[in-house]
């Protein structure tokens, strides 16, 4: 019979050995990612288990002290120059670590930031006739839904239109309503509509306040929440994160930026 002592030692052998592939995984990784803010125990848990078709969660505390060790070795050489570039913008390692614990998320880091954003911003201060040519090539009457994350201040809110049923839908994390903004965004529409000829659509909107979705519970995660928000509206998926999943939907936020393309939805990987 094999004692636990024996096991202990064979199973450390294991981890610390090249065979384990730690260092070439870990520098894989930061390489990729440009810091170890998107990892996560999981991640290397399920690559030894993959790499060694066995199952090593019973080691897994012994597993994390020696990827402790990498990182820390690691993190002393900070990948300053680090960024991704998609569609002519570029994320900086400083922006990506916005996402990192507790930080505001900053509005580069929005995933979901569109041409609508900045003029919903732009008509703010300028009207109509400042921002009228940014569609001039969009039919945003042939939209099924438009996504609109507001940036105010210190605080992040999202509203939706819901073309087809001429709703402005507002999500908040923190059950704020910034009656302003719906006003500008109303003025906007109706104005593209009558720009466009769309006479259907200059009437009959209504307001909508969404109060029965996932409410942060820290002063942090607005901007989380509203990425969340956006994708799960934008994926047709129900909104069923809490805030006890912000920290990984932080990480994965992380990754779908530097992989440039988006994951399934939080709801999709509880259920998996």
């Amino acid at each position: 019979m094999i004692s636990t002592a024996s096991v202990d030692f064979w199973c450390h052998v294991l981890v610390t050995e090249r065979a384990f592939y730690l260092p070439e995984f870990l520098e894989q990784f930061y390489g990729k990612y440009g810091s170890f803010t998107p990892l996560s125990d999981t991640d290397v848990l399920d690559h030894l288990n993959k790499t060694f078709q066995s199952d090593l969660n019973d080691r897994m505390k012994l597993i994390t002290a020696e990827v402790a060790k990498y990182r820390a070795g690691l993190a002393c050489a900070p990948m300053h120059f680090f960024q991704v570039t998609y569609n002519k913008h570029t994320l900086t390692l400083e922006d990506l670590s916005t996402l990192d614990d507790q930080n505001w998320v900053n509005d580069q880091v929005d995933l979901f930031k569109s041409i609508f954003l900045n003029i919903v911003f732009f008509f703010v201060a300028k009207g109509y006739e400042g921002v009228r040519r940014w569609t001039k090539k969009v039919d945003l009457f042939s939209k099924t839904l438009i996504l609109i994350p507001l940036h105010l201040e210190i605080h992040w809110s999202l509203i939706t239109l819901d073309v087809s049923k001429q709703s402005i839908n507002i999500f908040d994390s923190q059950g704020m309503l910034f009656k302003f903004a719906v006003d500008n965004i109303l003025k906007y529409i109706l104005a593209e509509a009558k720009e466009k000829k769309q006479a259907v659509f200059q009437k009959g909107w209504k307001m909508v306040i969404n109060r029965t979705i996932p409410q942060q519970k820290n002063d942090n995660d607005c901007g989380v929440f509203v990425l969340e928000y956006c994708k799960c509206l934008a994926f047709m998926k129900p909104l069923l994160f809490t805030q006890e999943d912000m920290p990984c939907v932080r990480k994965r936020i992380y990754r779908e930026l530097c992989d440039c393309r988006l994951s399934g939805c939080l709801n999709q990987d509880k259920a998996s």
